[in-house]
């Protein structure tokens, strides 16, 4: 049998939920508290906290049908999980993922009941949503305890369906959904995002304008700190979160939104002085806690003995900085979020440069992706670990998107500069920010680097973060690391040459 016809045959296997004896459709919030009572340890804020055994996602167990051939045993684990939703108790959950009409999908979660803790989390990240399912998500974790199973993400994109079996980690579900978000926003003629967006208000001449900006980048690299920091500015300028996690730019610049509800914040190290309005949704009874440390009930962000991936679900309503709205009408700027100790606090780069910054997709690997690797350099394009196709069909849409609409770019170094550690702080993160909404940037093109770096940034000593300053031997270093980018783009087939001799 073909997988086209199988994907076609496994999609009326979902009961409906609002006939089947065994499925608690739509529940409150203070229902699945309830039902996850007995995993649920009260915090000192009055909200849940639970643990669960996966502490990531997981990546290297995950297979989509576009890219990937399904073996039967895959098959044959996906017809077992869909006879389970026979044969026990469920809960099932319908929210809708982005506002926009272009990009708005009912999606719709079963997990066992005794799992409710999981449905609450991701319940609260979205909004509620009504008719049939455009997405469907099963998700049984305790699949890898069962004989002969191991545990596996399986997603059928063109079904709309994913099946995560044997993991009991919340991302596994919020991911689910944004996955197949970004492939039909690609479809539609876009590119799905992984991606922050803010809107930027500031005051020139005594006019108030406006800037959009986005931040792509690996999750616990900075994006949410960026994306949810209200920049310090006094009315009437100020700085609105649009978006946190996952958007889609469409093909006249707009950047719709996902998720309407909250956002899925890491909690490690979150301080109250740097990332004020995160500190305090983080602190409001609404949250939902996955993986944090708490000592009777006292929460403990420092500590790091369950995962240094520790995260919290916070409501958009308690986030001081947040907008009523996710979408962004226009995108000016986007920032490449890097982690890469030879690269500036900011650079500026024209389209082709930008082009390469997103298949680049330079970081660290973090452990929110794979804690055995964090701290390690890793590339991933678009700073996306769920593009769905050839990925270097992406960059060229990139390209396209950003010089029709005429948005300006920057890669930004929110890590540190030199084997030394000279430190790049939010602080300087965010006056760049400013700055470059302000177009108070004084830019000169620097012929070692290959890049227009910053001459001048108000508030901060920008000579003193300058890469070839923290390394005796710069010049080779770079040339090497050009090398291997260069060889790390030639391995995309698609990606057009002319991205691919702009590397820098």
């Amino acid at each position: 049998m073909s997988q086209r016809v199988e994907t076609s045959r496994l999609r009326g296997e979902f009961p409906d939920p609002e006939t089947a004896p065994n499925v608690v459709y739509n529940p409150t919030f203070d229902q699945l508290r309830a039902f996850a009572d007995g995993d649920e340890t009260t915090t000192e804020y009055g909200s849940p906290r639970y643990v669960s055994e996966q502490k990531s996602r997981s990546a290297d167990r995950t297979k989509n049908l576009v890219d990937d051939e399904f073996s039967e045993a895959d098959w044959n684990a996906i017809e077992d999980s869909l006879t389970a939703l026979d044969d026990r108790e469920f809960v099932c959950l319908d929210r809708q993922v982005g506002r926009h009409q272009e990009t708005a999908f009912t999606c719709r979660l079963f997990v066992p009941r005794e799992y409710a803790r999981i449905a609450l989390a991701w319940g609260k990240l979205l909004e509620p949503a009504e008719g049939e399912p455009d997405f469907q998500t099963l998700q049984l974790p305790e699949w890898d305890e069962r004989e002969d199973n191991e545990r596996r993400i399986r997603v059928l994109p063109d079904a709309g369906l994913t099946f995560v079996l044997g993991s009991d980690y919340t991302g596994e579900a919020k991911k689910s959904f944004l996955r197949l978000f970004m492939y039909y926003a690609k479809e539609q003629g876009g590119l799905g995002i992984h991606a922050g967006s803010k809107r930027v208000t500031i005051e020139d001449d005594g006019e108030l304008e406006t800037v959009g900006q986005a931040f792509l980048g690996l999750s616990a690299t900075g994006k949410s700190t960026l994306t949810g920091h209200g920049c310090w500015l006094d009315e009437p300028e100020g700085a609105e979160m649009l978006q946190d996690d996952v958007c889609a730019l469409l093909p006249d610049g707009q950047v719709t939104g996902s998720e309407g509800g909250g956002l899925y914040i890491k909690t490690d190290g979150l301080d109250r002085d740097e990332q004020p309005a995160l500190y305090d949704a983080a602190t409001h009874e609404s949250a939902v806690f996955e993986n944090v440390w708490v000592d009777d009930d006292t929460v403990d962000f420092d500590n790091t003995s369950l995962t240094s991936n520790g995260r919290a679900v916070i409501q958009r309503d308690q986030l001081d900085s947040a907008a009523e709205d996710i979408d962004l009408e226009g995108v000016d700027q986007v920032f490449f979020i890097t982690r890469n100790p030879m690269m500036p606090p900011i650079a500026r780069l024209d389209d082709r440069q930008a082009a390469v910054a997103f298949m680049l997709g330079e970081s660290i690997q973090t452990s929110a992706g794979d804690p055995n690797a964090a701290g390690e350099s890793i590339r991933v394009v678009g700073t996306n670990p769920f593009i769905i196709g050839p990925e270097g069909e992406e960059g060229n849409r990139f390209r396209d998107l950003i010089a029709e609409n005429d948005v300006e770019c920057f890669v930004i170094n929110t890590g540190h500069i030199g084997p030394a550690k000279a430190d790049i702080g939010v602080r300087e993160s965010v006056n760049i920010l400013v700055a470059a909404a302000r177009g108070d940037i004084e830019w000169e093109y620097d012929e070692r680097m290959d890049l227009e770096l910053p001459s001048e940034v108000p508030g901060i000593s920008i000579d003193a973060f300058y890469p070839p300053k923290h390394y005796d031997d710069f010049d080779r270093k770079l040339h090497d690391l050009r090398e291997e980018r260069l060889d790390y783009l030639q391995q995309f087939e698609t990606l057009r040459d002319d991205i691919v001799n702009a590397v820098y």
